[in-house]
Parts: structure tokens; sequence; C-alpha cells
């Protein structure tokens, strides 16, 4: 073990000490929300002083059975049994170190959050739209096998079909730490259906994928900084058709971020639900500009989110799907179209784990 990460292992220690102190103190406890906090750190410090204290000891199982090595020259039998000890201390301190280094892996606070899923049509007007069409259905599939619940925040809708934009809100185990890796540009290489010379065409959609905002730590908005307008919901028409001012739009003056929702006819829903996209796209972009001073220093193995990153390219004639940020190809497109991003997302971050593991060996992390 470096001394580097013995040193991070020792503070570590000393660090669950002082929280068991400090989780002893009545006014502590009567404290839910600091308790709650010092108590996930406590329970996440134990785990790995725990592993860090059996490491130690296979060190000094290691130690003992070399030494009984050393002393038994003369004893063939009491040499092999100090041998075997000797390999199988060897083996535990290798394992226990590599799950230590796991364990160490810097972890994203929001992975356990619900996310905002948004989708926009990008260059290559109907067709792009009609691709954001199919990226919807995609993430709608893979959200149903993972068994999330799926809520429309609110759309637009071309006219051949697809959306200009849309936004989703996914509700489930994890839903972050799985979809964190899609946003940025998906790239589409196919034949339109408006085409009529059969020319294979490029067109691009964007994702943004927002984790909500917990809702006991929203972000404190000036209500002057906002300019709330109603309007009417556009529909199909019919019998259904919206003949009140129940849709809203939400605008944060400062930075121009706009949040709007028309799916509901209730006008005090739909401006919930605008003001909970518009919360979740303003901790975007506190986290956006985060990350662009963090790439400053050392770019990230699987990108910044960077909406202008062209991230992915489905490609129709041959049937693949490439992820260009850690130069994994697929040849299981329609596969994948179906939801089955499991693959993807898996060896993306398996990627960033890799990427973790080796700024934390070199002392980086």
């Amino acid at each position: 073990m470096k001394p580097s990460l013995r040193q991070q292992l020792e503070r570590l220690a000393l660090r669950l000490s002082e929280l068991d102190a400090t989780l002893a103190d009545p006014a502590i406890a009567a404290d839910m929300k600091r308790y709650r906090e010092l108590s996930c750190e406590h329970a996440e410090a134990a785990d790995l002083v725990a592993l860090f204290r059996r490491h130690e000891a296979s060190e000094a199982d290691l130690a003992s059975a070399n030494e009984l090595l050393a002393e038994a020259a003369g004893d063939p039998a009491m040499a092999a049994m100090a041998r075997e000890e000797s390999e199988s201390a060897a083996a535990d301190i290798e394992r226990l170190l590599r799950d230590l280094q796991t364990a160490l892996l810097p972890h994203d606070p929001d992975d356990t959050r619900n996310v905002f899923l948004e989708i926009r049509a990008g260059t290559g007007g109907d067709e792009s739209a009609l691709f954001a069409g199919d990226l919807a259905r995609m993430y709608l599939r893979y959200a149903e096998r993972q068994r999330w619940k799926t809520e429309v925040m609110s759309e637009s809708a071309s006219d051949l079909g697809g959306y200009k934009e849309i936004v989703f809100r996914f509700e489930g185990d994890s839903v972050y730490a799985q979809m964190k890796f899609e946003s940025g540009g998906h790239r589409v290489q196919r034949v339109p259906v408006t085409e009529t010379q059969g020319r294979i065409h490029t067109s691009a959609c964007t994702v943004a994928v927002l984790p909500e905002p917990d809702a006991t730590e929203e972000l404190t908005l000036d209500p002057n900084e906002l300019r709330i307008d109603t309007f009417r919901a556009s529909g199909a028409g019919g019998q259904h058709v919206n003949k009140t001012d129940s849709a809203i739009r939400i605008t944060h003056l400062p930075t121009g971020i706009v949040a709007e929702c028309q799916d509901d006819r209730s006008q005090h829903r739909n401006k919930a639900k605008a003001m909970a996209v518009l919360t979740a796209r303003l901790r975007e972009k506190e986290r956006s500009e985060r990350a662009a001073k963090e790439a400053a220093t050392r770019k990230s193995l699987v990108g910044t989110g960077d909406r202008s990153d062209r991230i992915r390219t489905y490609n129709y004639a041959q049937g693949r799907v490439t992820d260009h940020r850690i130069g994994l190809t697929l040849y299981k497109l329609q596969a994948i179209l179906d939801g089955d991003l499991g693959e993807v997302i898996a060896a993306l971050q398996a990627a960033q784990a890799a990427e973790q593991l080796a700024a934390l060996e070199s002392g980086e992390a």
C-alpha cells in the first residue's frame, strides 16, 4: 500500500472516532437533518476503516508467516506450512487493497436522485425531431425495464411526428447514476422518411440529464427575479381543448433560463412542475460551471456533459451504435433503440471507475 493511501485511511480512522463522539451528543440527535448526514458519513467511514483494519491484520499475518518461513529452513513440513500461510496472506492483502481502492472512489452525491431528462431536436429539421422521438421512446423503454416511474413534464411535438423538445421525469432507484452519461449530443445517420433519392442524412439532438433537487433543499428563488406567464395550452382540439390559460412559463430573469408546463389542466400543478424543472436547470447551470473549472485541470474520461459534445452516433446503414467517449461500438442498433441500454451504461460506468482508480493510485484524487 502506498504511504499516501495509508495516511488517508489513518485520517479516516481518526474521523470515525470523532463521529462516534459527535453522534453521542444529545444536541446532534435533536437536529434530525444533521444527525442523518453524520450517520451516513459514519456508516461509510466505518465500512472503510473495517476494511483497512482487515488489511492491516493480513499484513501482520504475512510478516509472521515470513518470519516462520525463515526459521523453518531445516524443517520441510514447517516451511511448507509457513509458505502456504504467506501466500494466503499475500492474496488477502491484494484483494483487500482492491476493495479499499474501489470503496475510496469518489461518489457523486446526486447518484441516488431522480432525474429530469430533456431531449431537444437540433440540426436536421424534421428529421431531427423524428430522431428526438426515437430517443424518447428508447429512454422510456429503458425506464420501463428498470421499473422506474415516468412522467412527461412538457413537450412540443413536431408536424411530422417526433418532438422539437420533450422533458421527462424518471423516478426510481439510482436513476441519475445510470442516466447521467446520456447528457450531450446524439447523432443519427440514416435515410430520412422525407428523402426521395435514398441519400443518407446526418441529424442531431441534444440530451440533458438533470438530477432532481431535494424538496427539502430547494434553491431559494427571489420572486422579483421570476417572470411568470400564463397562456392557453396547445392541443388537438375537440371537446378536450383547453379553454383556460392553465399553461405556465417561468423565466429566471438573471440567467434567462426558462421552464414551462402545459400538460395538466390545473394551473397550480403546472406551475409546480415548471418550478421544479426551473430549479433543476439552475442547479445544472451551477454544476456545469463547477465541472468546467475542474475540467480545466483534468478532463473527465466520459466528457463534461457539455451539450455541444458529440457523444454518440446511431448509424442505421451499418446497424451500429458508437459511443465516442470510450470508443465503444455495438452492432445492435435496434435492440438499443428498443431500450437495451444496459451494456452501454455499464461500459461508461466502468470507464469512469477506471479513470478514478488511476487518479487515486497516482495520488491525484
